[in-house]
């Protein structure tokens, strides 16, 4: 039995989910998602617009695996749907800086040239400080990737922490050369 995947989904009041074949559509202020579901394997339960519940037709290896997880990525497009999901980076270093010029972000990260980074459609990025991104969007995945993807431009060093980390991570601090 999945212990994650027992557990009901509540629908907030202003998202609605839809089935439409093997496809479920899910709509709300901040977007709209598409999820695949396995329909032969599964079966997909939606009370009255206020919680969702999913369960395997049979139980074997296969849907005990991935039972857990179709619940977790049907929660996250509910989530995203009436929420958003938002990533909090920051710039640490002496001249690191970041400034947006329409769709693009424009980051100094103390190479010889500024770094450009063409932000994908469904994402928003939002420069509080000059040193500070905030990273926003309806899909956990293509947040997460996008914020990913800016972090592996000028990952954190261990000697100063020197990068590009998320807020609140912790940098292993390593002690310099000794005479």
């Amino acid at each position: 039995m999945s212990k994650i995947g027992k557990i009901n989904i509540p629908i907030p009041e202003k998202v609605k989910v839809l089935l439409s074949g093997n496809i479920i559509n899910i709509e709300g202020p901040l977007g709209k998602q598409k999820i695949k579901l396995d329909l032969e394997m599964f079966e997909l339960n939606i009370t009255e617009g206020k919680d969702v519940s999913i369960k395997p037709k049979k139980l074997d290896d296969n849907s005990k695996r991935l039972w857990g997880m179709n619940r977790s990525l049907l929660n996250n497009a509910i989530i995203g749907a009436s929420s958003g999901y938002e990533k909090i980076l920051e710039l640490t270093g002496v001249g690191f800086r970041a400034a947006l010029k329409g769709n693009v972000l424009n980051m100094q990260l103390g190479f010889s040239h500024d770094i450009n980074y063409d932000i994908p459609d469904g994402i928003k990025i939002a420069v509080e400080k000059q040193t500070t991104l905030k990273i926003s969007g309806s899909n956990k995945q293509q947040v997460g990737m996008v914020a990913s993807q800016i972090k592996s431009i000028r990952p954190p060093e261990p000697y100063k922490g020197k990068g590009i980390k998320e807020k609140g991570q912790y940098i292993l601090r390593k002690e310099g050369k000794k005479k």
